[in-house]
């Protein structure tokens, strides 16, 4: 079976082209600055609790029709801009997100019926695991295990009002009209688009994560709380 992309719900199989997945098992790099001091042996390590954006690239062909096939991928991905869902059949249980910029060179062979290119991708480092894609409900308290190295930011989707812990941070919902989604990725929390950041507040100054291994849930209030754990790993 040919192997192919998924790049903003568009199959690379619309277009004739296979991939090669050789260039997808790189890793990130970790953003630590190192300073060094003088008088002092060694340096000084500032680790920025972060990854680096990693670039992904697929060698890609097209065996037949070439010009056709090419000038339809080509508007397509120039066609989208920010971070776009990426997959490959190299990978199926991981997604990344991912922003296609271009250029785009081709390598066209035997009279313009076939080419070579590579599609390249400015990646964000994780590699977002579709398991975590999967909402936990709770209707009492509990335990939520993550199978990663790696601490994870949930979206937790709260109904009614009450108070939820994970570990040692807890968000409590103060007022709700059905339910409210709280993001702690991005430290929001909404329901259909509307800000409700004044309707919570936080048993300390961070939101919660998911840390690797078991986690308590502590629930009280809430007729039931739905968790997307988001795990990833690198």
């Amino acid at each position: 079976m040919k192997n192919y992309i998924t790049f903003a719900g568009m199959d690379s199989t619309e277009f004739n082209i296979g991939i090669s997945g050789s260039g997808t098992f790189d890793s990130p790099e970790r953003d630590v600055e190192q300073v060094s001091i003088p008088g002092r042996n060694g340096d000084l390590l500032i680790d920025n609790k972060r990854f680096k954006n990693v670039t992904v690239t697929y060698p890609a062909f097209i065996a037949s029709k070439f010009k056709g096939n090419f000038d339809g991928f080509r508007a397509f991905m120039l066609s989208k801009r920010g971070y776009q869902r990426l997959e490959d059949t190299y990978h199926p249980d991981e997604f990344r997100m991912a922003e296609y910029r271009g250029p785009i060179k081709p390598d066209v062979k035997v009279l313009n019926i076939a080419g070579e290119f590579d599609v390249e991708f400015n990646c964000k480092p994780q590699r977002w695991l579709k398991v975590g894609e999967i909402a936990i409900d709770f209707t009492a308290s509990g335990v939520i295990n993550n199978p990663t190295l790696y601490e994870a930011k949930p979206l937790i989707r709260a109904y009614g009002t009450g108070t939820i812990a994970i570990g040692d941070n807890s968000i409590t919902v103060t007022t709700a009209s059905g339910y409210t989604d709280i993001d702690c990725e991005i430290m929001e929390a909404y329901k259909d688009g509307t800000d409700c950041n004044s309707n919570i507040t936080l048993g300390s100054d961070e939101f919660p994560s998911l840390e690797p291994g078991d986690n308590t849930i502590t629930i009280s209030g809430f007729s039931k709380v739905s968790i997307i754990p988001r795990w990833w790993t690198i």
